[in-house]
């Protein structure tokens, strides 16, 4: 199912509130890298990717959200890991 614009936004500002929580935060904070490429990350460079996108109906849940490197969540982008795979043989999360 194709989520709406209100699904859409109301899943983003929940994940405004899980960056700001003692979890993320103790995660951004104990030596960062990035899931898919594992580069190492200072706690500016992290950004938040969803595994299964918001726009293909992903939750903000502390299960669908994994710290990325910009680079690697740009080239994601709305796709799943799988769709990601397909369009970059390169892209590779761990397995």
């Amino acid at each position: 199912m194709i989520p709406s614009e209100a699904d859409i936004k109301r899943e983003r500002d929940a994940a405004r509130v899980l960056r700001k929580s003692p979890w993320w935060k103790a995660k951004t904070h104990a030596a960062p890298q990035c899931y898919y490429c594992k580069a190492p990350l200072t706690p500016e460079e992290v950004t938040m990717d969803h595994i299964l996108p918001l726009a293909q109906g992903g939750k903000s849940t502390k299960g669908n959200v994994v710290i990325s490197c910009k680079p690697c969540n740009t080239k994601k982008g709305a796709a799943s890991n799988i769709e990601t795979i397909l369009a970059h043989p390169d892209f590779l999360p761990p397995a």
